[in-house]
This record gives C-alpha cells, structure tokens and sequence, in this order.
C-alpha cells in the first residue's frame, strides 16, 4: 500500500516539474534555432519548474508526505534545489556557448528588461542556495533565516516568470500564455496556503502551557494542552511544529519530537534540549503562556511496522521520539521483546534515566547504555554503537526485528552501516533525521 502511493506521488512530482516543458515541445515559434539552443531553454523550463514546486514540497501536505516521511522529503527539497540551481545557470551558459552574442543581453545596463530579471532570479537562487547550505557557518538565526528564505524563494520564481513571460518566444499561444499562467496561479496558490491559511488555521487552535520540567543533559520537557478543542491524535515518535511566544504568521515555528504516549492524555509533551538560540529559551517559558502546535508530521513509529520485536538505538537527544514509543508500548501493555540502545556522553547528564529505569518494570525491555566518558568504575560498555556493541546484545534472531535509529546523522549513519554488515535487511531499519535545516 505505502509503496504504491509512493510511486503515486513520484509520479504527480514528475508531472508537474515536466509539464511547462509541453509549452516547449508542442507549438514552438522557434523551429530553426537548434539542438543547442533548444536544449538550453528546456534546462531553463524545466529548472524553474522544480523551483516552483520546491513550495509544494515544504507545504506540509499530509497525505502526499506519508509515504516518505517529513524528513526524507525536506531532504530531497535540499538537495534537488542543487539540481535545479544547476539546470537553471546551465540555461545561460549554453546559450552564451552557442551564441556568443547572447552575451550582451547579460549587461543589466543595456539588457531588456525581461533579461535582467533572468539574472536577477539566478543570483536570487544562489543567494538563497548559500544563505541554506552554510547557515550555521555564516551564524545566521534560524528564525531570520527562514523570512530570508521564504522572501530570495518567492523573488526568485517570480522574477524567473517574469523572464518566461517577458522573452515570449516559447509562450506566445494563448494556451501556452494559459497553461503558464494557471502554473504561476497554483504556485501563488500553495504560498499563500502555507503562508496565510495554514498560519490562520492554527492561530484558531491554541494550546496552554501546563508544565515545563527539566530534564538531565540540559533539556527540558514542555507540557501543552489544546484549548478550546480536541488537539489532535498521533502515532507514538511523531513530530509537530512548536510556536512559542508568537503568532503563526510570525514564522517562528519549530520542530519537536513527541516524547508522551498518545494514550496518557491529551496532553502533549516535548522534551527539547539546549541546543540553538530557540532551544536556550525554554527554561524560561512559564506555565500559563501560550503555545500553538502544527502536527502531527512524520512516519518514524512503530504502528507503521509490525515485528516480534523492536530495537531502538538513540544518541543524545535522539532518544525522544523513542521515549514516545516506549511509553506508548507499556500503555498498550505489549510484551513482546525490546531492546534500547543508548549512546550518551556522560552518566549523570543522561536525559530520560530514571524514566527509563522505570519502564523496565513494565516492558520485556532491556538497556544497553553506551557512555564516551564513562564514571569511575563503570562495567557497562563505552565509546560507540559499533557492530561489536551491536554483535554482543542482539539476538540470534535479528533479522526479524525492525530498528529505529534517531541521533546526530554521523551516528545514524554509523549504525546504518553496521546493521547491514550484521545482516539486517535495510527495510527494516528506519532512521529520524531531525537536522533538517
């Protein structure tokens, strides 16, 4: 079922980035121009097509999301843009290379207009392609990173349109001028559905902040309670966008991992460690405050994936997502075997131990703490989740098992490499990847 709406989804993706190159291969004005020369326009439609649905991407549509998972899909909106970025300066370079005089038009003192906003749009994209890939180098906050963002994407798709629509050649019928324009409209469209009525739906459906506890490993867990509504239901390792002390329009949202049971209450909890400007701020948030919450996103959880048992292997703050699962097992009373891994610098900083000392009398759950710095005296293992720490505490059968991996992405990674190694189907394995920005 996941893997046919997939492929669904792959497809409408496909459609819709190669669509606008119909207007280039069905009634073309230019005949005699050549290979080259068509061939470069092609890269331009095609690249500003990818850009266009970059939006749709990031629009957090639930059902188009579901087979992949948030992550993976916000993976792929980083790394196609690099493609498209591509596509798009192949556009110029190739008309320059068949033509030289092509050259001239890139003077924005004595180009048409439409030209230089050609330009303008690819140095708008670069921009925007630097400001994402090396955000934290340059110590941009993520907050005014996201408005500049959002402002060099909408600039540059517009100024791109405007470029098609100026130059003319290719979008000269008026079904062609229609076909363009109804795109234009849908981009329009989903920018304002993500920008305005996503932000306006939320704002009518706030939450309370009931409690915020700390946690070991300066983290903190921050309880909220829908008011006025239901919230919603969730999968137990789900996540949701968290806005606090501001307006959903304010786009300075969020992602937390859900670290409650979605059978306690209809509270939710996130438990967030201090990591970023955000992050350093939640110890200040007091009960009473208001929150709002945009959720639930993801398909890291157990209900997805059913097995004679489960092994969840976390690093750091990885580990609450599969707290989620945990306390959503011993809720639901479920015996069958579980197996946690958990890899922490330190004994005395590590986030969740005596919750997790707790869950051992109410699950077949067994413990495998992994320290760097390990106290005096201490027997259990050290260092990494290594395939010999692996070797030494899975089953005979572990190959029928399914793991849930969630740390820092080296670690991810690490573990990934050595499941395999071990034997275990890569199916079978599924991965949180919570840097996505």
């Amino acid at each position: 079922m996941q893997l046919g709406r997939a492929a669904f989804w792959i497809a409408v993706y496909l459609g819709l980035v190669l669509a606008p190159l119909f207007v280039l291969l069905v009634g073309t004005t230019e005949t005699n121009a050549g290979f080259w020369w068509h061939f470069a326009i092609a890269l331009g439609f095609a690249g500003t097509a990818m850009m266009g649905v970059q939006f749709m991407l990031t629009a957090r549509f639930k059902r188009a999301m579901a087979p992949f998972g948030i992550d993976i899909i916000y993976y792929f909106h980083r790394y196609i843009a690099v493609v498209a970025l591509g596509l798009i300066v192949a556009h110029p370079v190739i008309l320059v290379s068949d033509n030289p005089a092509v050259l001239g038009f890139l003077n924005p003192v004595r180009a048409p207009w439409q030209m230089t906003a050609g330009l303008a749009s690819i140095l708008a994209l670069t921009a925007l392609m630097i400001s994402s890939w090396w955000r934290k180098r340059l110590g941009l906050h993520y907050d005014a990173w996201r408005r500049w963002h959002s402002a060099l994407a909408i600039a540059a798709l517009g100024l791109a349109l405007a470029h098609v629509g100026g130059v003319g050649h290719y979008v000269a019928a008026p079904w062609q001028r229609a076909l363009w324009a109804g795109i234009g409209l849908s981009w329009l469209g989903v920018v304002a559905y993500v920008r305005v009525g996503k932000p306006w739906w939320t704002l009518r459906r706030p939450y309370d902040v009931v409690d915020v506890r700390p946690e070991r490993g300066d983290a903190w867990t921050v309880v909220v309670r829908p008011r006025g509504h239901q919230g919603f239901r969730y999968h137990p390792g789900q996540f949701a966008w968290l806005t606090l002390r501001a307006s959903p329009f304010a786009m300075r949202e969020h992602p937390f991992s859900i670290s409650s049971s979605p059978m306690a209450s209809a509270h939710l909890e996130f438990t967030i460690k201090e990591l970023g400007d955000f992050t350093a701020t939640i110890k200040t948030v007091r009960s009473g405050e208001t929150a709002f919450v945009d959720g639930p996103y993801g398909a890291f959880t157990i209900d997805r994936h059913q097995a004679p048992g489960y092994v969840f292997i976390a690093g750091g703050i990885g580990i609450a997502p599969l707290m989620g699962m945990l306390r959503a097992l011993a809720d639901r009373g479920d015996a069958r075997p579980i197996i946690l891994f958990y890899a922490y610098r330190r004994w005395e900083r590590l986030t969740f131990r005596e919750a997790i000392e707790e869950l051992r009398s109410q699950l077949s759950l067994q413990v495998v703490y992994v320290l760097g710095e390990p106290p005096e005296g201490w027997e259990g293992e050290t260092g990494l989740i290594d395939p010999g720490v692996l070797s030494r505490h899975l089953p005979s059968d572990r190959r029928n098992l399914h793991y849930f991996i969630c740390g820092p992405e080296a670690m991810t990674q690490a573990v990934e490499r050595a499941l395999y190694g071990l034997g275990v189907p890569l199916r079978q394995m599924h991965t949180e990847l919570f840097d996505m920005a």
